[in-house]
Protein backbone atom coordinates (compact mmCIF):
# COMPACT_ATOMS: atom_id res chain seq x y z
CA UNK A 1 0.00 0.00 0.00
CA UNK A 2 2.90 2.07 -0.07
CA UNK A 3 3.24 4.50 -4.11
CA UNK A 4 6.53 5.87 -5.59
CA UNK A 5 5.90 9.26 -6.34
CA UNK A 6 9.03 11.12 -7.99
CA UNK A 7 11.15 9.44 -5.25
CA UNK A 8 8.79 10.06 -2.26
CA UNK A 9 7.37 7.02 -0.73
CA UNK A 10 3.55 7.68 0.17
CA UNK A 11 1.79 5.25 2.54
CA UNK A 12 -2.14 4.47 1.51
CA UNK A 13 -2.62 2.32 4.65
CA UNK A 14 -4.16 5.94 6.16
CA UNK A 15 -6.36 7.23 3.48
CA UNK A 16 -5.39 9.71 1.00
CA UNK A 17 -7.28 12.61 -0.26
CA UNK A 18 -6.95 13.51 -4.33
CA UNK A 19 -8.55 17.12 -5.03
CA UNK A 20 -9.95 17.52 -8.01
CA UNK A 21 -8.61 20.74 -10.42
CA UNK A 22 -11.02 20.53 -13.49
CA UNK A 23 -9.43 22.48 -16.82
CA UNK A 24 -12.60 21.84 -18.58
CA UNK A 25 -14.97 24.39 -19.79
CA UNK A 26 -17.89 21.29 -19.30
CA UNK A 27 -17.25 19.51 -16.67
CA UNK A 28 -20.55 18.47 -14.53
CA UNK A 29 -19.96 20.05 -11.38
CA UNK A 30 -16.99 22.96 -11.62
CA UNK A 31 -16.31 23.02 -15.73
CA UNK A 32 -15.05 26.22 -16.36
CA UNK A 33 -14.62 27.85 -13.02
CA UNK A 34 -10.86 27.26 -13.21
CA UNK A 35 -9.28 29.78 -15.79
CA UNK A 36 -7.01 32.57 -14.86
CA UNK A 37 -3.64 31.68 -13.19
CA UNK A 38 -4.84 33.64 -9.94
CA UNK A 39 -7.58 31.17 -9.29
CA UNK A 40 -6.36 28.12 -10.67
CA UNK A 41 -3.21 28.74 -7.39
CA UNK A 42 -5.82 29.70 -5.12
CA UNK A 43 -7.49 26.47 -5.57
CA UNK A 44 -4.61 24.43 -5.50
CA UNK A 45 -3.51 26.28 -2.61
CA UNK A 46 -6.51 25.93 -0.76
CA UNK A 47 -6.67 21.69 -1.41
CA UNK A 48 -3.32 21.07 -0.24
CA UNK A 49 -3.94 23.39 2.91
CA UNK A 50 -7.09 21.59 3.42
CA UNK A 51 -5.38 18.17 3.38
CA UNK A 52 -5.13 16.91 -0.29
CA UNK A 53 -1.94 14.61 -0.93
CA UNK A 54 -2.73 14.66 -4.49
CA UNK A 55 -3.78 17.18 -6.94
CA UNK A 56 -5.81 15.29 -10.08
CA UNK A 57 -6.04 17.90 -13.27
CA UNK A 58 -8.20 16.54 -16.02
CA UNK A 59 -8.66 18.79 -19.60
CA UNK A 60 -10.94 16.27 -20.96
CA UNK A 61 -14.35 16.26 -19.73
CA UNK A 62 -15.18 12.48 -19.02
CA UNK A 63 -18.38 12.97 -18.03
CA UNK A 64 -21.82 11.19 -20.16
CA UNK A 65 -22.20 12.55 -23.48
CA UNK A 66 -19.05 15.09 -23.09
CA UNK A 67 -17.84 16.76 -26.82
CA UNK A 68 -14.36 14.88 -27.58
CA UNK A 69 -11.50 17.14 -27.47
CA UNK A 70 -8.21 17.18 -29.54
CA UNK A 71 -5.19 16.15 -28.38
CA UNK A 72 -3.36 18.86 -29.13
CA UNK A 73 -5.68 20.94 -27.37
CA UNK A 74 -5.83 18.89 -24.24
CA UNK A 75 -1.93 19.53 -24.07
CA UNK A 76 -2.59 23.02 -24.54
CA UNK A 77 -4.79 23.18 -21.20
CA UNK A 78 -2.38 20.42 -19.39
CA UNK A 79 0.76 21.27 -19.53
CA UNK A 80 0.98 25.07 -19.24
CA UNK A 81 -1.09 24.73 -15.40
CA UNK A 82 1.73 21.83 -14.51
CA UNK A 83 4.17 24.23 -14.80
CA UNK A 84 2.30 26.79 -13.28
CA UNK A 85 1.30 24.81 -10.07
CA UNK A 86 4.54 23.67 -9.57
CA UNK A 87 6.45 26.64 -10.02
CA UNK A 88 4.74 28.18 -7.05
CA UNK A 89 4.34 24.77 -5.35
CA UNK A 90 7.19 22.58 -6.20
CA UNK A 91 6.09 19.49 -3.98
CA UNK A 92 3.14 18.92 -5.24
CA UNK A 93 1.99 15.61 -6.24
CA UNK A 94 0.48 15.95 -9.62
CA UNK A 95 -2.02 13.32 -11.04
CA UNK A 96 -3.10 13.57 -14.32
CA UNK A 97 -6.54 12.58 -16.04
CA UNK A 98 -6.19 11.45 -19.37
CA UNK A 99 -6.26 8.77 -21.70
CA UNK A 100 -3.86 9.29 -23.91
CA UNK A 101 -0.06 8.48 -24.41
CA UNK A 102 0.71 11.72 -25.40
CA UNK A 103 -0.61 13.87 -22.76
CA UNK A 104 0.28 11.38 -20.16
CA UNK A 105 4.27 11.45 -21.40
CA UNK A 106 4.37 14.83 -21.71
CA UNK A 107 2.76 15.62 -18.71
CA UNK A 108 5.08 13.48 -16.35
CA UNK A 109 8.35 15.26 -18.48
CA UNK A 110 6.63 18.72 -17.20
CA UNK A 111 6.59 16.92 -13.41
CA UNK A 112 3.64 15.04 -13.12
CA UNK A 113 3.76 12.06 -10.77
CA UNK A 114 0.62 10.25 -11.54
CA UNK A 115 -1.18 8.95 -14.78
CA UNK A 116 -5.37 8.56 -14.06
CA UNK A 117 -6.83 6.49 -17.12
CA UNK A 118 -10.06 6.43 -17.34
CA UNK A 119 -9.60 3.80 -20.23
CA UNK A 120 -6.98 1.45 -18.52
CA UNK A 121 -5.35 1.69 -21.41
CA UNK A 122 -8.30 0.51 -23.95
CA UNK A 123 -7.87 4.02 -25.76
CA UNK A 124 -4.19 4.41 -26.02
CA UNK A 125 -1.78 1.06 -27.03
CA UNK A 126 0.60 3.10 -26.17
CA UNK A 127 -0.11 3.93 -22.67
CA UNK A 128 1.37 1.10 -20.77
CA UNK A 129 4.25 1.60 -22.36
CA UNK A 130 4.83 5.05 -21.33
CA UNK A 131 3.86 4.46 -17.79
CA UNK A 132 6.54 1.53 -17.88
CA UNK A 133 9.71 3.45 -19.46
CA UNK A 134 8.49 6.50 -16.46
CA UNK A 135 7.68 4.25 -14.01
CA UNK A 136 4.95 6.66 -12.26
CA UNK A 137 2.27 4.98 -10.11
CA UNK A 138 -0.81 4.45 -13.22
CA UNK A 139 -4.46 4.44 -11.69
CA UNK A 140 -6.69 2.52 -14.16
CA UNK A 141 -10.06 2.39 -13.94
CA UNK A 142 -13.24 0.49 -14.64
CA UNK A 143 -15.27 1.96 -17.92
CA UNK A 144 -17.08 0.53 -21.10
CA UNK A 145 -16.55 2.69 -24.33
CA UNK A 146 -16.08 5.75 -24.20
CA UNK A 147 -17.14 8.43 -22.12
CA UNK A 148 -19.36 10.13 -25.63
CA UNK A 149 -20.93 5.97 -25.66
CA UNK A 150 -20.26 4.14 -21.74
CA UNK A 151 -23.67 4.84 -20.73
CA UNK A 152 -25.61 2.82 -23.46
CA UNK A 153 -22.84 -0.11 -22.55
CA UNK A 154 -24.13 -0.69 -18.66
CA UNK A 155 -24.89 -4.07 -19.40
CA UNK A 156 -22.83 -7.17 -17.30
CA UNK A 157 -23.65 -10.78 -16.82
CA UNK A 158 -22.85 -10.30 -13.14
CA UNK A 159 -21.40 -6.97 -12.29
CA UNK A 160 -19.07 -7.93 -9.86
CA UNK A 161 -17.36 -10.45 -11.19
CA UNK A 162 -17.13 -9.26 -14.75
CA UNK A 163 -15.23 -6.02 -13.01
CA UNK A 164 -13.10 -8.76 -10.90
CA UNK A 165 -12.34 -10.16 -14.19
CA UNK A 166 -11.04 -6.85 -15.96
CA UNK A 167 -9.09 -5.78 -13.13
CA UNK A 168 -7.65 -9.54 -13.30
CA UNK A 169 -6.43 -9.31 -16.63
CA UNK A 170 -5.55 -5.46 -16.68
CA UNK A 171 -3.27 -6.44 -13.85
CA UNK A 172 -1.86 -9.31 -15.54
CA UNK A 173 -1.05 -7.11 -18.53
CA UNK A 174 0.43 -4.01 -16.55
CA UNK A 175 2.45 -6.01 -14.49
CA UNK A 176 3.81 -7.97 -17.74
CA UNK A 177 5.20 -4.47 -18.36
CA UNK A 178 6.57 -4.26 -15.27
CA UNK A 179 4.41 -1.30 -14.06
CA UNK A 180 4.95 -1.47 -10.16
CA UNK A 181 2.43 0.80 -8.52
CA UNK A 182 -0.86 -0.15 -10.10
CA UNK A 183 -4.30 1.40 -8.03
CA UNK A 184 -7.44 0.51 -8.79
CA UNK A 185 -10.93 2.51 -9.79
CA UNK A 186 -14.06 0.94 -10.20
CA UNK A 187 -15.58 3.75 -12.02
CA UNK A 188 -18.57 5.08 -10.70
CA UNK A 189 -20.98 6.17 -13.07
CA UNK A 190 -18.92 5.09 -15.51
CA UNK A 191 -20.83 2.36 -18.12
CA UNK A 192 -23.09 2.23 -14.69
CA UNK A 193 -26.77 2.63 -13.88
CA UNK A 194 -27.69 4.62 -10.42
CA UNK A 195 -28.49 1.20 -9.26
CA UNK A 196 -25.51 -0.36 -10.19
CA UNK A 197 -23.01 1.87 -8.81
CA UNK A 198 -24.56 0.91 -5.27
CA UNK A 199 -23.81 -2.72 -5.83
CA UNK A 200 -20.66 -2.10 -6.70
CA UNK A 201 -20.35 0.39 -3.43
CA UNK A 202 -22.07 -2.50 -1.67
CA UNK A 203 -19.30 -5.04 -2.59
CA UNK A 204 -16.67 -2.57 -2.47
CA UNK A 205 -14.65 -4.69 -0.50
CA UNK A 206 -14.68 -7.66 -3.17
CA UNK A 207 -11.84 -5.99 -4.83
CA UNK A 208 -9.35 -5.83 -1.92
CA UNK A 209 -8.40 -9.09 -2.69
CA UNK A 210 -6.15 -7.71 -5.31
CA UNK A 211 -3.85 -6.25 -2.79
CA UNK A 212 -3.46 -3.01 -4.62
CA UNK A 213 -4.75 0.47 -3.61
CA UNK A 214 -8.45 1.46 -4.29
CA UNK A 215 -9.37 4.81 -5.50
CA UNK A 216 -13.02 5.91 -5.70
CA UNK A 217 -14.42 8.53 -7.49
CA UNK A 218 -18.36 9.59 -6.19
CA UNK A 219 -17.84 13.53 -5.32
CA UNK A 220 -21.02 15.13 -6.58
CA UNK A 221 -22.06 12.33 -9.26
CA UNK A 222 -25.42 11.85 -10.24
CA UNK A 223 -26.12 7.91 -8.16
CA UNK A 224 -26.19 10.70 -5.38
CA UNK A 225 -28.35 13.90 -6.39
CA UNK A 226 -30.65 12.04 -8.40
CA UNK A 227 -31.48 9.73 -5.56
CA UNK A 228 -31.96 12.91 -3.87
CA UNK A 229 -33.88 14.40 -6.38
CA UNK A 230 -31.08 17.60 -6.44
CA UNK A 231 -28.05 18.48 -8.15
CA UNK A 232 -24.69 18.23 -8.37
CA UNK A 233 -24.82 21.87 -6.28
CA UNK A 234 -26.67 20.31 -3.90
CA UNK A 235 -24.70 17.21 -3.72
CA UNK A 236 -22.18 17.66 -0.79
CA UNK A 237 -23.40 15.75 1.93
CA UNK A 238 -24.70 13.15 0.40
CA UNK A 239 -21.03 12.94 -0.66
CA UNK A 240 -19.78 12.70 2.56
CA UNK A 241 -22.38 9.71 3.70
CA UNK A 242 -21.28 7.79 0.37
CA UNK A 243 -17.55 8.44 1.16
CA UNK A 244 -17.86 6.96 4.76
CA UNK A 245 -19.62 3.91 3.40
CA UNK A 246 -16.56 3.48 0.97
CA UNK A 247 -13.90 3.80 3.09
CA UNK A 248 -15.21 1.41 5.60
CA UNK A 249 -15.03 -0.80 2.74
CA UNK A 250 -11.80 -0.11 1.89
CA UNK A 251 -10.97 2.57 0.08
CA UNK A 252 -7.72 3.93 -0.42
CA UNK A 253 -7.73 7.60 -2.32
CA UNK A 254 -10.95 9.62 -2.17
CA UNK A 255 -10.76 11.70 -5.17
CA UNK A 256 -12.77 15.04 -4.20
CA UNK A 257 -14.02 18.20 -5.27
CA UNK A 258 -14.25 19.32 -1.77
CA UNK A 259 -11.11 18.86 -0.21
CA UNK A 260 -11.26 19.54 2.98
CA UNK A 261 -14.97 17.49 3.73
CA UNK A 262 -13.40 14.80 2.47
CA UNK A 263 -10.29 15.07 4.92
CA UNK A 264 -12.83 15.16 7.92
CA UNK A 265 -14.45 12.15 6.66
CA UNK A 266 -11.38 10.22 6.57
CA UNK A 267 -10.14 11.76 10.14
CA UNK A 268 -13.38 10.87 11.55
CA UNK A 269 -13.74 7.25 10.00
CA UNK A 270 -9.73 6.50 11.38
CA UNK A 271 -10.91 7.56 14.59
CA UNK A 272 -13.83 4.71 14.37
CA UNK A 273 -11.46 2.12 13.27
CA UNK A 274 -9.09 3.02 16.25
CA UNK A 275 -11.56 2.47 18.91
CA UNK A 276 -13.38 -0.57 17.70
CA UNK A 277 -13.16 -3.25 20.27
Amino acid sequence: MTINCKGELVDLKTPRVMGILNLTPDSFFDGGKYKGEASILHQVEYMLNHGATFIDMGAYSSRPGAEHVSEDEELKRMVPVIDLILKKFPNTLISVDTFRSKVAEESIEHGAAIINDIAAGNLDDAMFDTVAKHQVPYIMMHMKGTPQSMQKEAVYEDLINDLRFYFSKKIKETTSKKINDIILDPGFGFAKTTGQNYTLLNHLDMFQTFGLPILIGLSRKSMIYKVLESSPKEALNGTTALHTIALLKGANIIRAHDVNEATECVKLVEALKENAL
